[in-house]
């Protein structure tokens, strides 16, 4: 069960509860559903009872108690809790990261694409600056995999501004992908980013990392058709101890030529369980922490690891609100980030994926296997939104 699904439970809650007579308050327009906060439980949260206690005229634990009533037994939820002064903390099913990454593969690229602004229609005003017009073109794209109903057209009303290019050649010199990057990863109010460096097929250079870790996804894939491992939505995703990340597999399970190893000589898979990873959450998501660098600098590459999913699970979940909030706050450098901070999570897990040496496939390496290619989806569809190519080889 996604984010989406889980808003769309909790409204239907609300909206019966109001319908029946036990709650006398106006229904929202839509529930926003996210990790817990310290002291917090279960797998997510909502405020929706503190929201509705003034309009309802009643102590929030009370609309709280009358939200869970409605909300507990179902579908994919295993447990409504209410904590602090009315927060619902919802604890998932059996197996939640198997309802995930199913969902990313049933919706393909257009995971996290809703239904959220639907009835919504925005009309932009036309505007010459370069950036602001990328912007605009962007955030049209946005709304439309929202719902809204989105255009640029004489006498719209809605204005986006920027802080300008100040090179309006900077497609032909740094290339499509890399101009865009350069023109949204940053938010509107602040300086486009250089484009030199986003030239160099090196770690430092986030959008490299990005295409990079959708790269791997698909090298994994190959690897896995050529052992014969099938993708596997069931089984957990966690990886044993004394799995090692201090280099990318070797032998029949790496891809061949230079698709397995960055053009840095490596390093990014060798280190690609950097601190960047510690956090899967863009803008208001936040992640777990993928420790999958035992080959960090000054690292044993004995010690043994515990790649721990978390991070990428969190940020595949967080996939549809970042979409949704990056489209109505007309922000998509909030999609950008949450883009690098989903191939660090990956690139942190992917060492995980496929047996290594005298290891034998298992019903885990399936289920990581499955994991990873989720992960690449939401890249590729991300990058989409975006405007920028994801190649199958970098």
């Amino acid at each position: 069960m996604t984010p989406a699904d889980l808003s769309r439970t909790v409204l239907g809650a609300v909206r019966r509860a109001v319908e029946e007579g036990a709650l006398h308050a106006p229904v929202p327009e839509r529930i926003r559903v996210e990790r817990p906060r310290p002291g917090g439980r279960g797998d997510y949260a909502t405020n929706v009872a503190l929201r509705l206690a003034g309009p309802a005229g009643r102590q929030a634990r009370d609309v709280a108690e009358t939200i869970r009533a409605r909300i507990a037994g179902s579908p994919g939820i295993a447990r409504v809790e209410i904590t602090g002064p009315g927060f619902l903390n919802l604890t998932l099913g059996a197996d939640p990261a198997a309802g995930l990454v199913r969902a990313v593969g049933e919706r393909g690229p257009r995971y996290g694409h809703g239904a959220g602004l639907s009835g919504v229609r925005v009309g932009f005003a036309p505007v010459g600056e370069l950036r602001a017009r990328v912007i605009t073109d962007t955030v049209v794209r946005l709304l439309e995999a929202q719902g809204a109903t989105a255009a640029v057209e004489p006498g719209g009303g809605e204005r986006i501004t920027a802080l300008p290019a100040g090179d309006d050649a900077i497609f032909e010199r740094a290339g499509r992908d890399a101009a865009l990057w350069a023109l949204l990863r940053p938010a509107a109010r602040d300086q486009p980013l250089p484009v030199g460096p986003l030239l160099v097929q090196k770690e430092p250079n986030a959008l490299f990392r990005v295409r990079y870790a959708y790269s791997r996804s698909r090298a994994l894939l190959r690897a896995a058709d050529r052992l014969g491992i099938p993708v596997s939505y069931e089984g957990d995703v966690s990886a044993p101890r004394g799995v090692h990340g201090d280099s990318p597999p070797s032998g029949p399970c790496a891809e061949g030529g230079g698709d397995s190893s960055p053009r840095d000589g490596g390093h990014l898979a060798a280190r690609a369980g950097s601190a960047r990873a510690g956090s899967a959450r863009a803008g208001s998501a936040r992640a777990g922490s993928a420790r999958a660098g035992s080959a960090r600098a000054g690292g044993d590459p004995s010690d043994p690891v515990d790649a721990d999913p978390s991070a990428l699970l969190a940020a595949l979940g967080d996939h549809p609100a970042v979409l949704e909030s990056a489209a109505r706050l007309r922000a998509p450098d909030r999609l950008a980030r949450h883009l690098e901070a989903t191939a660090d999570a990956l690139l942190g897990f992917q060492h995980t994926v496929l047996p290594v040496g005298d290891e034998k496939p298992s019903a885990a390496h399936r289920s990581r296997l499955a994991l990873a290619e989720a992960a690449g989806t939401v890249l590729a569809g991300g990058l989409a939104l975006l405007g920028i190519s994801a190649p199958e080889h970098l």
